[in-house]
């Protein structure tokens, strides 16, 4: 599978929409967000223009209500941490370090997933893969996204002023 990971979106709609187009583009099967996406309006932007699956963790920083994802068909919402399989891989997900314990300690995870940070970052925590995609909002650090190919399990990072 292609899945793009995102975090740290903090309504930079502008920046959203450039990760969605590309990732439609590239026929991405799946997005993994980390939090922090901010309104209400940033979530449906996100869920309407990429119909696929889209797995969130609840960011810091959200601003839209919890119930308002029941509109949405193509939203898997973990709350504040979760872990589900894919492609013969358990994946955790969440949005601040503090959770990885908590993810690693419920689940057997191949990979993990968070934000919060702002920075890109792929390294051990725990014993588990960690990969921070940066931040999609474009703050405090360049624009930033992963794209994770399952078949090859290679993640890489992309720049958004690069694409």
């Amino acid at each position: 599978m292609k899945v793009v990971i995102i975090s740290d979106i903090h309504d930079n709609i502008e920046s959203l929409k450039i990760c969605l187009n590309w990732s439609n583009k590239k026929n991405a099967d799946m997005i993994i967000c980390c939090g922090d996406v901010g309104k209400y309006k940033t979530l449906n932007i996100l869920a309407s223009l990429f119909k696929k699956d889209i797995i969130l963790v609840k960011g810091n920083a959200e601003i839209y209500d919890e119930e308002e994802l029941l509109s949405f068909d193509n939203i898997k919402y973990l709350g504040k941490y979760g872990s589900f399989e894919l492609d013969n891989k358990n994946v955790g997900v969440c949005h601040e370090p503090y959770y990885i314990t908590k993810v690693v300690e419920s689940c057997t995870c191949d990979i993990l997933f968070y934000g919060h940070l702002h920075q890109p970052w792929d390294n051990i925590k725990s014993g588990v893969r960690s990969v921070n995609p940066g931040t999609l909002g474009d703050r405090f650090m360049p624009g930033t996204f992963a794209y994770w190919d399952t078949k090859n399990d290679e993640i890489s990072l992309k720049i958004l002023n690069e694409l």
